[in-house]
């Protein structure tokens, strides 16, 4: 059986990057950077629900560890007077001290904000958990959802599935609203992906986002050019 690729993996090196960026000189720090990265995320993830986040990057150096956080509502993070990104600064301290490192790097937490939030499939997946854990109809949320994200001019296409016990039903099931156009097979198709879970007292619904937002051309002299803004 053919299975479906995760449309991050084949566009790596022509329109996307890697989410840590690091070199580890031998096995032993390999492990312990990628230990690190995963409870890292894990622990950002938790903290950061429901603030719109984007995205989480990792950069690291001999010394630095930076960790940049995209977020469409950069205020909530940012926190008043700056006290919500100091405690997350904390957190992340304090977890690197758990796990024991041979070296503990310098933290640096970095806050973008992003200016489309309906370009994000990360983002857009937490609306749709939004409205599912307000006991919204489904087919309502997607249906909103849906129309949204096709009104910013620079999404192309989008595809919404959820599964699992839609409205309370006793068998769980499968639904989907497509609109636009979704080209998986195109290389050069600039395409963001999420998964998102909703959970609910009858149990947990999932939710995977494509959007897809033109194709990425790069010219002779290498510079990128977006067709979505283009034309």
């Amino acid at each position: 059986m053919t299975h479906v690729a995760h449309p991050f993996i084949q566009r790596i090196g022509i329109n996307r990057d890697w989410r840590s960026r690091w070199f580890a000189g031998d096995k032993k720090k390999y492990r312990e950077y990628l230990r690190t990265d995963a409870a890292i995320r894990k622990l950002l993830n938790k903290k950061l629900k429901g603030m719109s986040a984007d995205m989480l990057e990792i950069e690291r150096d001999e010394k630095v560890l930076r960790i940049i956080i995209k977020t469409s509502k950069p205020g909530l993070v940012i926190g008043r007077s700056g006290e919500g990104a100091t405690n997350l600064k904390k957190e992340v301290d304090m977890l690197l001290r758990t796990l024991k490192l041979s070296e503990k790097p310098d933290i640096k937490i970095d806050i973008e904000e992003v200016r489309n939030p309906e370009t994000s499939a990360s983002i857009v997946g937490q609306m749709v958990v939004e409205g599912l854990e307000k006991r919204m109809p489904f087919r309502r949320v997607l249906k909103q959802t849906v129309e949204k994200v096709m009104a910013n001019r620079d999404v192309k296409g989008v595809r919404i599935i959820v599964s699992g016990r839609l409205g309370g039903a006793d068998m769980a099931r499968r639904e989907e609203l497509k609109k636009g156009r979704i080209p998986l097979q195109t290389l050069r198709a600039d395409i963001d992906f999420a998964r998102e879970r909703a959970v609910l007292p009858y149990g947990v619904i999932g939710i995977k986002v494509w959007i897809y937002r033109g194709d990425v051309f790069v010219d002779r002299k290498g510079a990128v050019k977006n067709d979505s803004k283009t034309n």
